[in-house]
């Protein structure tokens, strides 16, 4: 036996083994297993399955290592970009895209995804698909937010408020052509009033539509944004309103202004000056009375309330006048069934709009409760065969200025307003105040029977702006599809053939 513990070959014979003692304890050969009993053979490795060899030398049992961090160290390691390309599972990031920063908010944070992330067991489990990213748009951006950022001074743009017009600019000049200045005034939107006037000269049209857009009658008149007659046109016996003007309020009405109707200082301007008359007129005053109507044709189909102004009752030429524009009127279908008549019946197919009669100048025998009743029933008499809306939507009576009156007394009411004349109340103290008898009793104010007259006009303002507001056409209109509906309708009356008939036949 040898000093390492193993027997030596023929020292007991061919085939026999040394029986092992208790304290003897053998060292095998590498890799056997050291706590067992070893035996007398050599060691012969085992041939691996895929043809390769092992390579030489000890072979050690590697233990197994379970790679595993705190969360604290987690945190730090998520800083630093991962060791490998494999996407790593992230939870779902929402990114609430802003209007100004648009791309690069989104681009930034993509970014940011691809580069973060702590090294996991997932990088040796193989590739998996990654988290999506939630992109909030705002509701109504679309497609564009995402494409391109958005000026924020568009956004700001649409909330601001309409531009205030200082003065009535041109819809249709004094050669009847129409001017397209008023639409950068106009807006996208449906909620609005348009309200015409017709009279005869001096009547004062440009006042009255002054008072009801802008001014009040405290102001000068020169600041009023329809200019009214100078007293040096007064005394020429001139006109000042040429054509159709225009102005828009803050409340979205539309006031059109408009020359005055059969004005015979129009006619006498054109016989003076020679201006050429168009082909199809022959004498000048058929050309006049053709404006006319082609205005208040024009009015009657744009407008949802006309105001028809006198400054005495009555002339029968004005309602003759009414009913002819009425006539040739063009062909508007409207899609409201409820636009009635004057004798009540629903005719639904054409649009008329409403007709408010204003008794400008009126004297205090005018606003006895007698002769107001007179007023309202010859009115309604001699439009009793008009489609136009001429009652039903206005009474003096509602505006408390009949105290005592109840809403029976007017049996035939028709829309008319009366305004008394205006005058200065202060001058009219002083005045009377200054030599008299009886001081104390000067200094009262006369008995007028009406309100002031600023009382007047607030109670008249109040009620037209108050008046329905009928769909003009087929469709609802915008302010500047409403503009592009009075150019089309404008054109049509100045070639409308029953135009050019009327006036062959005045000849």
């Amino acid at each position: 036996m040898s000093e390492s513990g193993h027997s030596q070959p023929g020292m007991y014979g061919q085939g026999r083994r040394r029986r092992r003692r208790r304290g003897d304890r053998d060292i095998g050969p590498p890799g056997q297993n050291l706590s067992g009993p070893s035996r007398d053979r050599e060691y012969q490795p085992r041939e691996r399955r895929d043809g390769s060899e092992e390579p030489p030398g000890p072979l050690i049992q590697k233990t197994p290592i379970i790679l595993a961090k705190p969360p604290g160290e987690r945190a730090k390691a998520s800083q630093n970009p991962p060791i490998s390309g494999a996407p790593v599972l992230e939870k779902p990031i929402m990114l609430m895209k802003a209007r100004d920063d648009g791309v690069k908010t989104g681009a930034s944070t993509e970014t940011g995804v691809q580069s973060t992330g702590p090294p996991s067991k997932m990088e040796r489990e193989g590739q998996r698909p990654t988290q999506p990213v939630y992109q909030i748009q705002n509701r109504g951006m679309g497609a564009s937010a995402a494409s391109s950022a958005v000026d924020p001074m568009v956004g700001q743009s649409k909330l601001l408020p309409p531009e205030k017009m200082k003065h009535s600019i041109k819809l249709v000049d004094d050669q009847m052509n129409w001017c397209d200045s008023a639409m950068e005034f106009l807006r996208d939107q449906t909620d609005m009033l348009v309200v015409g006037i017709i009279g005869l000269q001096g009547t004062g049209k440009s006042t009255i539509m002054s008072l009801l857009s802008a001014n009040t009658p405290e102001e000068d008149q020169r600041s009023y944004v329809f200019r009214p007659q100078t007293q040096e046109m007064k005394e020429r016996g001139g006109n000042q309103s040429t054509g159709i003007d225009f102005f828009i309020t803050q409340e979205r009405v539309i006031f059109l202004d408009t020359q005055p109707m059969l004005s015979p200082s129009i006619l006498d301007h054109l016989i003076n000056n020679d201006r050429k008359l168009p082909p199809e007129y022959n004498l000048p005053h058929t050309y006049i009375e053709m404006q006319s109507l082609q205005i208040a044709a024009f009015l009657f189909t744009v407008c949802h309330v006309v105001i028809v102004i006198q400054d005495w009752f009555t002339d029968l030429n004005i309602y003759r006048f009414l009913q002819t524009a009425e006539m040739l009127k063009p062909s508007t279908p409207s899609a409201s069934h409820d636009s009635t008549g004057s004798s009540g019946s629903d005719d639904g197919a054409e649009y008329y709009p409403h007709i408010v009669f204003l008794q400008n100048k009126a004297t205090r025998d005018d606003f006895c409760p007698r002769n107001v009743k007179k007023m309202h029933m010859v009115v309604d008499k001699l439009m009793a065969h008009s489609h136009l809306k001429y009652k039903g939507t206005l009474s003096m009576l509602d505006c408390n200025i009949f105290p005592g009156l109840g809403h029976n007394y007017l049996t035939m009411e028709v829309n008319m307003f009366l305004l008394p004349v205006q005058e200065n109340d202060g001058e009219d103290n002083l005045t009377k105040a200054g030599l008299g008898t009886y001081p104390l009793f000067s200094l009262l104010p006369e008995y007028r029977g009406h309100p002031t007259f600023s009382t007047m006009v607030s109670k008249l303002r109040s009620q037209i702006l108050a008046m329905p507001r009928c769909q003009l056409s087929h469709t609802i209109l915008t302010e500047k599809n409403w503009f592009h509906y009075a150019a089309r309708i404008w054109d049509g009356v100045k070639k409308s053939s029953a135009l050019s008939e009327y006036s062959r036949l005045l000849c």
